[in-house]
């Protein structure tokens, strides 16, 4: 029998009606939550309050051990550039925002802490672009602070506003944008963490600029003065203070500062057992070891210790050049390819198979190949093609090579094959006197110049290289004295790292001293920033090989390709310009060519008494470099 509509129980419109209910009560509870309202009942709003939130960023920057913020200001980012200062933390500005990651970069490398920079937004963001690439490359923990829009006029056409998020993802290991004050002091634990742990790398967290100033600068921007009359207004109102008020809530309760645990890959006792037994069989053994060698936690002095107790020729390359110091026995230099080749086992140590070494083409097929590496991707790469690895550790390189010393108790290698490997580099060291001796077309020959350099560079020296040519040479003659003594680019081949290098050098190591070979190329990146210098007191010492042009290009460009265009450069006087900026200024070249270690000798003590130097060589060109453009 069917009932009509008009005759059915009242009863059964109940569950409808609680439907409808739960429905409105989830949403006005949805609604609640997204507003902030329930949070804000435990945690208040302290109105009266004149801290702002660039004191939360200079606290947890100063509980992690944070000496130097490089920065180029902007009003984005002022609260926590004067907090930094407030705190201790020396802030240095420099004249270009890639200048302040790039020292920031360079700090990092020698202290094995996180370095700091901190841009204004949009376009100050967007400059940094390339040193944060290549730290990434790199991998160095680098901490990128940057500026943003309000909260509230994102994507409303504010100025210098951008999508910064989207741009730095695929350049760093972490990417946060801090929406409330409260959130500083997690964000950035969490941002430090993660730049140490695993392969070290840049990290970047955008601070808008609400969050940073106080609250009541803020309200007088974002709330209105007089109360709206209308309903639109006051809806509008109320919705602005109540934004404000969720930005600020909890703002200054108590929240540890510190360093989170970091989360370091270790290599595991049967891969470090497998290692000792196909090490222990080796007849030719040799060790490449590479810049994460010299990564916390093991230090240094340590490492070499270890390297120097395996007894295992090594190459150096990255930072790990100088960990043996200037002359060492068990250190070559020379003649690569041909000491891998010939080697029956090959520890590669922080060293990867990309183009600098020919993408894995070195390798022997019939050699033993053990790498290690941090990052399982990279340790891998081009191991389908041109190379295979017996064993492939995922792990701390430093700690894995002390296990791996202390797994062989003591065993040595036959002496005839590192004598061997050092004939070879003594024969190769002959033709490079001799190349020394020849002379060249047009003022001085840059290798003899750079021997004199090596031979004058003092023990407590800290090399920053920048440039093509010039930088190329000296690789092959100037010996860092020590490890953590060679600043370069690193594999991205980046160009325009010198100021910045030299910069957070200087100021992590103030009783080294900088020694900054550039390319004249290169050097027309750096020049600005020995203003910086002089205003902040740094000395430290340019030597320029200028001979007139992007020479590593026109020396394959013009018999390839038959054209020198946009290779040619001028022998500009750098030293004069330097001396505009208030540093001092001085010049080599074929007039005052048996002078080179007096001048040399000369720019030093200026660096002693206080000065910025830029010698400017002038040099001509050899074919000491011939064929170094990489495919």
């Amino acid at each position: 029998m069917e009932i009509s509509a008009a005759a059915a129980p009242a009863g059964s419109c109940f569950p409808s009606l609680l439907l409808v209910s739960g429905t409105l009560v989830a949403a006005v509870l949805g609604a609640a939550h997204h507003l902030g309202l329930f949070y804000r009942l435990l945690h208040k709003v302290d109105k009266a309050s004149i801290r702002h939130g660039g004191e939360s960023v200079a606290a947890v920057l100063r509980a992690h051990g944070v000496r130097f913020l490089f920065t180029l200001v902007g009003g984005h980012i002022s609260p926590l550039l004067v907090a930094c200062e407030k705190l201790g933390i020396r802030v240095v500005d420099t004249r270009h925002e890639v200048t302040a990651v790039f020292a920031a970069d360079a700090v990092a490398r020698l202290t094995g802490t996180v370095g700091v920079a901190a841009v204004t937004a949009g376009p100050g963001l967007t400059n940094t672009v390339t040193a944060v690439k290549n730290a990434q490359i790199a991998q160095s923990p680098v901490l990128l602070l940057g500026g943003a829009a309000s909260t509230l006029l994102q994507n409303r056409g504010a100025l210098q506003a951008i999508d910064q998020m989207s741009l730095f993802r695929p350049l760093c290991k972490f990417c946060a944008s801090v929406r409330r004050v409260r959130d500083i002091i997690p964000t950035l634990r969490a941002a430090m963490a993660a730049a140490q742990s695993g392969t070290p790398g840049p990290v970047f967290v955008e601070l808008p600029i609400d969050i940073l100033y106080p609250y009541f600068m803020v309200q007088k921007e974002m709330v209105p003065a007089k109360p709206p009359k209308d309903l639109v207004g006051r809806v509008v109102a109320w919705y602005l203070a109540n934004h404000l008020a969720n930005l600020f809530a909890g703002a200054w309760e108590p929240q540890p500062e510190g360093p989170l645990p970091l989360d370091i890959p270790q290599a595991s006792p049967q891969q470090v057992q497998r290692c000792v037994e196909i090490l222990s069989r080796a007849k030719r053994p040799v060790m490449v070891l590479g810049s994460q060698a010299l990564l916390p936690p093991t230090p240094a002095d340590k490492l070499r210790a270890a390297v120097e107790t395996l007894g295992v020729p090594c190459f150096l390359g990255g930072m790990a050049r100088g960990l043996l110091g200037r002359s060492h026995p068990l250190h070559i230099r020379q003649n690569r390819s041909a000491a891998l080749k010939k080697a029956d086992v090959v520890i590669l140590a922080g060293t990867v198979c990309d183009f600098r070494m020919s993408y894995g083409r070195v390798l022997s097929r019939s050699s033993k190949i053990i790498i290690v590496n941090r990052n399982r991707k990279e340790m891998l790469i081009n191991s389908d093609m041109f190379w295979k690895p017996q064993e492939a550790v995922q792990g701390d390189v430093g700690s894995f090579v002390v296990k791996l010393v202390e797994g062989l108790q003591g065993q040595t290698w036959a002496s005839d094959w590192a004598e061997e490997l050092r004939q070879g580099d003594r024969q190769k060291e002959q033709s490079f006197r001799e190349k020394a001796e020849i002379s060249v077309a047009q003022h001085l020959n840059p290798v003899r110049v750079l021997q004199l350099v090596e031979e004058t560079l003092p023990d407590n020296s800290i090399l920053v290289v920048d440039g093509g040519d010039f930088v190329g040479t000296a690789a092959h003659l100037v010996q860092p004295r020590g490890p953590l003594r060679w600043l370069d680019p690193g594999a991205f081949g980046t160009l325009g790292v010198g100021a910045g290098f030299a910069l957070g050098a200087k100021l992590c190591r103030p009783d080294a001293e900088v020694w900054c070979l550039f390319g004249d190329g290169a050097f027309g990146y750096s020049l600005i920033e020995f203003d910086t210098f002089v205003r902040h007191k740094i000395p430290v010492m340019a030597l320029i090989g200028n001979d007139a042009g992007w020479t590593q290009i026109s020396r394959e460009q013009v018999p390839s390709l038959g054209s020198n265009v946009a290779c040619g450069l001028a022998y500009t006087d750098y030293h004069k310009a330097a001396m505009g900026l208030g540093a001092q200024g001085l010049l080599l070249s074929r007039e005052n060519k048996d002078q080179v270690v007096k001048v040399l000798r000369d720019a030093q003590q200026q660096c002693r008494d206080g000065h910025p130097v830029v010698v400017n060589i002038l040099i001509g060109r050899t074919d000491f470099r011939d064929g170094s453009i990489a495919m």
